[in-house]
């Protein structure tokens, strides 16, 4: 069999739709992907650790790297500010590995633009309500709050077409859900014509 190329994968979906747990599931499969770290101007929480959880760096920071061109997608949540750093994923696909990013829906557009081979993979629930309910059990939002939020949310999930692949992780079916993104990537990285992936 071919060797496989590289890739750049998105993994995407509104919130509460399991993306961290995907994510992590992913890292513990233990393949040879590179997960890049984001940069992030808030401060640390918890056991954070500054390079491994985020990567913190100081508004003014950050602004330079921006102005230099040093991020592949960028947004501002709640008054923080978080990116891809572009360097940590050319240098992995220049390294022949392929790279896992979890960003939200509006970043998954702009790397899109700028990698169309990119390969996006939304992260869905099976139902608004099954949505509801991982909302209602999270607990950090309720009322207006929680309407808002699962507005945004079934608003999110008619972009489902514009994503390349979309996989639904439903309560219960973690398993089920990473299984069928790792076998997304693995035919993703043989398919003829290849992906290329420019940055």
């Amino acid at each position: 069999m071919d060797s496989p190329i590289p890739l750049l994968v998105i993994i995407s979906g509104p919130s509460g739709a399991g993306k961290d747990a995907v994510v992590l599931a992913l890292k513990h499969l233990g393949r040879s992907w590179h997960f890049p770290v984001t940069v992030t101007t808030r401060s640390p929480r918890g056991s954070e650790v500054d390079g491994v959880d985020y990567i913190f760096m100081s508004q003014s920071q950050f602004g330079k790297l921006l102005a230099q061109g040093g991020f592949l997608e960028h947004a501002e949540v709640y008054g923080h500010r978080y990116g891809v750093p572009r360097k940590q994923v050319s240098e992995a696909i220049g390294r022949g590995q392929t790279v896992v990013l979890k960003v939200d829906i509006q970043g998954t557009a702009t790397i899109k633009n700028l990698v169309p081979d990119a390969v996006s993979i939304m992260i869905a629930p099976s139902s608004v309500e099954e949505l509801r309910g991982r909302l209602v059990r999270r607990g950090t939002e309720a009322g207006p709050a929680l309407e808002r939020r699962l507005a945004s949310a079934a608003a999110e999930l008619q972009l489902a077409d514009v994503f390349d692949h979309k996989v639904l992780n439903a309560d219960g079916k973690l398993d089920e859900a990473v299984a069928a993104v790792e076998a997304i990537i693995q035919t993703e990285q043989h398919r003829q014509p290849p992906r290329r992936i420019h940055l």
